[in-house]
């Protein structure tokens, strides 16, 4: 898997006028780069540097005793120093020159921003006397693509993740019962983890996160001791990590009341706005759309029925991350920069996730996993048409 996105990197560097990307890091072990479990797989001790060029060549310049470690991860060119890296460095770019340098810094995008400060002043150190010092750019760019154009393998590893998670959706719903409390139910799926030898897709603490009736938090925050009652909506927003890859999904469940045959017109009309807003996006998913594009359908849609929007955006990508890739489908607000402008491209996975309250019985939300395909998208989740209903 690393040296395929190694070699995708290649291409990458190609395609968008990047002579050369530079990753420079040190004790990963402690501060990692996010983008070095794509392009190494393993961690490095002392400053190195990951080089990989337009022309073809992938170099990693590493201490000594680190050599060996990379080689058996990754198929660089290894070159093993002892004092400083400074020199090996500077040969490098000396025998590449190259006239753009993408380095791992970003404004934007938290996956393209792993050089820390420290390591800048570093490099700059280095390089001040070069005249590579000011070829340096952004490699946000590069690492959107990167990280958002899935490979068949990393496509098969997350349709793995969902379909576990579906089947411990499934398992969850022939357990349910009044009277649980939201720990008691992500304990329960804490466990079927367990016994299947998987990871958690993101931190235990609120993974998986299950809300039950109204007032609750509704979103990145743990469960609670509240018990699930007659008449309470209850979500779940859970995914686990299976190979290197993770799923994140939501699911939605109704308690019938005594005498109660369904939910309340207020509960199914709020979940079909969700279930129909997620349609909807589907169907404007494309490449070529900018993000903002698909997440106002949906906003608009649910505003215009009469809800309040949603205070995040529609969807984010999936990958080695839950929160992966660069570009989503989210409003043009500030905390999210220019990333709303990010053109959609096949090969992205994305969540599409709105959602809403049903005053007086909880939030209804759900969400799926779509694939960008060359002329829209195709669901890797198997979608949730109709309301849970546990009597």
């Amino acid at each position: 898997m690393v040296n395929e996105k190694i070699q995708q990197a290649i291409d990458i560097c190609h395609e968008k006028a990047i002579d050369m990307w530079l990753t420079f890091a040190r004790e990963t072990g402690s501060t990692p780069d996010p983008m070095l479990d794509l392009i190494l797989g393993t961690s490095c001790t002392w400053p190195s540097a990951f080089m990989i060029t337009a022309s073809g060549d992938s170099i990693a310049i590493v201490g000594s005793l680190d050599v060996q470690n990379i080689k058996d991860h990754a198929d660089y060119q290894v070159i093993g120093y002892v004092d400083s890296i400074k020199d090996d460095l500077l040969n490098t770019l000396i025998k590449y020159d190259p006239q753009k340098i993408a380095i791992n810094y970003s404004t934007n995008d938290v996956m393209a921003d792993g050089l820390s400060y420290g390591m800048y002043l570093i490099l700059t150190d280095y390089l001040k006397d070069s005249p590579y010092i000011n070829r340096l750019i952004s490699s946000e760019a590069l690492v959107a693509a990167l990280r958002g154009r899935k490979s068949e393998a990393e496509l098969e590893f997350i349709k793995d993740a969902i379909a576990e998670t579906l089947d411990i959706f499934d398992k969850v719903t022939q357990w349910l019962r009044i009277g649980l409390s939201e720990k008691q139910v992500a304990e329960f799926i804490k466990n079927e983890v367990k016994d299947r030898n998987l990871g958690l897709a993101w931190d235990e603490a609120h993974c998986p996160a299950v809300f039950t009736g109204p007032d609750t938090a509704g979103a990145h925050a743990g469960p609670t001791d509240r018990k699930i009652q007659p008449g309470h909506v209850m979500n779940i927003d859970f995914g686990v990590r299976k190979n290197g890859y993770v799923s994140d999904l939501q699911r939605t469940w109704y308690f019938l009341r005594p005498g109660e045959a369904d939910a309340p017109d207020e509960v199914k009309h709020g979940f079909t706005i969700i279930r129909d807003a997620i349609q909807m996006a589907a169907d404007a998913l494309k490449p070529g759309v900018q993000g903002w594009e698909v997440d106002a359908i949906a906003r608009h849609y649910i505003t215009s029925a009469g809800y309040e929007e949603y205070p995040h955006g529609l969807g984010h990508q999936v990958g080695r991350q839950a929160h992966d890739g660069s570009a989503m489908l989210c409003p043009k607000w500030d905390r999210y920069k220019n990333i709303p402008y990010s053109v959609v491209e096949a090969g992205q996975v994305y969540t599409i996730e709105p959602r809403l309250t049903i005053p007086g019985y909880g939030i209804a939300t759900i969400e799926e996993i779509v694939v960008v395909t060359e002329n829209g998208c195709e669901f890797l989740s198997s979608p949730q048409r109709e309301l849970i209903l546990i009597g």
